[in-house]
């Protein structure tokens, strides 16, 4: 018998009910994949939890990451067209920042549930 199965077939109505009212509409089900796809990369993650606390360039993220700038561009890309950073230009620098405020709250919820398993 499978463990993760029960041991008899009965499906509770009332549970059904209350889950499917309270289901994610499915606009929000994406935007939840996608959320989740972009900081699921190491590069990615790094990248977004060392712009919590200060703007960075490029050039300091690629330094910071021991990537190419190319590759980190690419990343920031990636998280500038999912909402998580944006970037101004000072001249001739280009510097990103974090934009999401709940992405803080997020990252420290992934830490701290991973610490208590």
């Amino acid at each position: 018998m499978n463990s993760d199965r029960c041991a008899s077939r009965i499906v509770h109505g009332d549970k059904v009910e209350i889950a499917k009212q309270q289901d994610l509409p499915p606009g929000e089900v994406e935007k939840t994949i996608q959320l989740f796809k972009a900081v699921s990369d190491p590069g990615r993650l790094r990248i977004l939890n060392a712009l919590l606390s200060q703007e960075m360039c490029v050039c300091d993220l690629a330094a910071f990451l021991d990537a190419s700038e190319s590759s980190v561009s690419h990343q920031l890309r990636l998280l500038r067209t999912s909402g998580l950073v944006a970037n101004r230009r000072e001249g001739t620098v280009l510097y990103y920042r974090s934009v999401n405020e709940h992405l803080a709250t997020l990252l420290e919820i992934a830490r701290k549930t991973q610490n208590n398993t």
